[in-house]
């Protein structure tokens, strides 16, 4: 999954500081295994967030492999997500940053305006087949930033037996959306469960149905936006998913979807711990239904990419980019998405990955079409989507119209 919640302060602080960065070029990329006079390379600084298992550990050897493969010693530093950015804004400053960074996607662009990345450009590195709308997020002023191995995204997953015994058939389209659920919807078992929350996870929930009907993040008061919002409106009003949405997260979800509470669910791969935790849920998953039969579902997507700081070092930054290289190579992408559950962003590599674990189909199928969250606004996404999950909120819980809702927020 990607990360929701991030400093948005300490991001446009990234924004304001391209004189601290280049400052920062002076320095030797965090010290050790290379001077900066032509010596050679023996170690890389990594900075990363993988801090928590099993990402913590798949991407150790992940990372071990591809350093044998260039031929360094790895000196990896793991920091909560949440502290990230303030981190790499701390070691510009003391001219200590990493050799190789990790960033959540929609982060990319906004690092690499503020000066702290260099164009891969400069290193001749391969983006080979990782699809468009996938590079879109690492792109800015027209030059890619960083690669992206893995991603991930939402579906609808569905409780297997309870659909079998209703004669239901995994729902495609919006109105079997709507049918499904009102008919699963019985006792303290709701149809649908999903995140409605006024965080980010609500806003990254609602896009694949805002975008699926024609939605534009730049301009949400449409009736595109307006009919995915009513759609949400009108299965919450008739009882198909319970009121607690506009407050769960997609960690509740899957609670909710594990307990029996829920027939169906939209979620994405990084709860399948979560549902294995239950042995007797047995659960299948398709692609979020589209508005009409036929239609093409497009959803926002998850995941990290790698990228090659700006440290002054011409030598450690070759060897950095080496690196980037071999991250989206064919074994470190596969052993990376069986070991994390997400899917390649290369959809050439994705049946290696399916073969393995046969539950990330449907979040393979979606790669293509799989849509940047800040591929059209770039640094200013984040008010976007605030004002996505405000909009969301407001018809919701607060008494107005889609229409009303989405007015208020896009001129607000």
């Amino acid at each position: 999954m990607t990360r929701f919640s991030r400093s948005r302060g300490a991001i446009a602080a990234a924004a304001t500081v391209p004189l601290m960065f280049a400052a920062a070029c002076s320095g030797g990329g965090g010290g050790g295994g290379g001077d900066g006079d032509g010596g050679e390379v023996t170690e890389l600084h990594v900075l990363d967030y993988y801090n928590n298992d099993p990402n913590k550990t798949v991407w150790q050897g992940v990372l071990d492999a591809c350093a044998a493969e260039v031929g360094v010693e790895l000196n990896r530093e793991s920091v909560p997500g949440g502290d990230l950015i303030a981190k790499v804004l701390q070691m510009s400053s003391s001219r200590t940053l990493p050799d190789v960074l990790m960033l959540d996607n929609p982060d990319v662009q906004q690092i690499a305006e503020s000066g702290a990345l260099a164009p891969l450009s400069e290193f001749d590195l391969d983006p080979g087949g990782i699809a468009e709308g996938v590079l879109s997020a690492s792109t800015y002023e027209d030059e890619l930033y960083a690669l992206q191995p893995v991603t991930n995204t939402i579906a609808l997953f569905y409780n297997t037996q309870v659909l079998a015994d209703a004669g239901i058939e995994p729902p495609g389209t919006w109105e079997e959306l709507e049918t499904a659920a009102a008919a699963l919807t019985q006792g303290d078992q709701y149809g649908l469960a999903l995140s409605a929350i006024n965080t980010y996870e609500g806003t990254w929930q609602f896009l694949p149905f805002m975008w699926s009907n024609g939605g534009d993040e730049a301009d949400i008061a449409t009736p595109e936006v307006a009919g995915a919002l009513q759609l949400w409106k009108d299965l919450l009003d008739s009882g198909s998913m319970s009121q607690s949405v506009v407050t769960w997260s997609q960690a509740d979800v899957a609670d909710q979807f594990s307990s029996g509470n829920a027939a169906m669910m939209v979620n994405g791969p990084w709860n399948f711990g979560t549902l294995a935790e239950n042995a007797e849920l047995e659960y299948g998953i398709v692609p979020i239904p589209a508005p009409a039969a036929g239609e093409t579902v497009t959803s926002p997507f998850g995941g990290e990419a790698w990228a090659v700081p700006q440290t002054g070092d011409d030598a450690r930054m070759a060897v950095a980019a080496e690196f980037v290289q071999c991250l989206v190579g064919e074994d470190a992408v596969v052993d990376a998405a069986v070991g994390t559950n997400t899917v390649p962003t290369d959809p050439s590599l994705s049946d290696a990955v399916v073969e393995q674990v046969p539950n990330l189909a449907s979040f393979a199928e979606q790669v293509p079409d799989l849509r940047a969250r800040t591929g059209e606004l770039g640094p200013e996404w984040p008010t976007q989507a605030t004002a996505i999950y405000e909009a969301v909120q407001n018809a919701l819980v607060g008494g107005m119209s889609p229409e009303d809702a989405l007015a208020q927020a896009q001129n607000g």
